[in-house]
């Protein structure tokens, strides 16, 4: 909860962690309380896992990793991303496991819109150089967006202001501080710098603008 620091965990080497709920799994990255407050974490439902009807204050973030997530408003593949805002209401499962990224007690005052994705179908736009880009959202300074890097891409050396949050999604991200392979978590605070590339091709999802400055 550091947020001046840099921050870098390869979720694959983490163990599980029972929740408080039967059947669900997680790996937490960073958390406020034991409970409640700001959370970030890799969350895996057992087949047939269900949460009761509940809300979430401050809005709940998710990419769906694996599996098939489910609520009361339908059932959502790998590649879903959702933002459920503060006052939504649902009750979600999962009737065959699923492993999502979730992100909890985050949104901004007034950032109230619901949004659902399927990255899987949606159209990526070029980016800078030979990156492809799909936004995901935007609120004043804050933006989510999935990368595609191809083989060989660098990126300009480049400052981050509202600091720079990564999930590794496939592929291997690298800069002059370390490799990162698919799983990897990387959080660098306000105004960090670095000069990202990649040797292979690599899907990202990453959000700016949203840390403490």
């Amino acid at each position: 909860m550091d947020f001046s620091q840099r921050v870098v965990i390869n979720t694959h080497h983490q163990d599980w962690v029972a929740s408080p709920k039967a059947g669900v799994w997680r790996k937490p990255l960073a958390r406020e309380e034991a409970e409640r407050g700001h959370a970030t974490s890799i969350v895996r439902y057992d087949a047939g896992a269900r949460f009761h009807p509940h809300d979430h204050p401050l809005g709940e973030e998710i990419l769906v990793l694996e599996g098939t997530f489910s609520d009361d408003t339908g059932d959502y593949n790998a590649g879903t991303y959702f933002r459920n805002p503060e006052g939504f209401r649902h009750a979600p499962f999962s009737e065959d496991g699923c492993t999502i990224l979730v992100k909890l007690h985050q949104f901004h005052t007034g950032d109230n819109q619901h949004v659902v994705i399927d990255t899987r179908s949606a159209n990526f736009v070029p980016g800078q150089g030979n990156l492809q880009v799909l936004p995901l959202h935007q609120f004043n300074a804050e933006s989510v967006a999935l990368v595609r890097w191809p083989a060989g891409e660098k990126f300009l050396p480049h400052r981050h202001y509202g600091g720079e949050e990564i999930y590794v999604l496939s592929g291997e991200l690298k800069d002059e501080l370390g490799s990162y392979p698919a799983g990897s978590w990387i959080r660098s605070p306000h105004l960090s710098e670095h000069h990202p590339f990649v040797e292979e091709d690599t899907l990202i999802w990453v959000k700016v603008g949203h840390l403490p400055v």
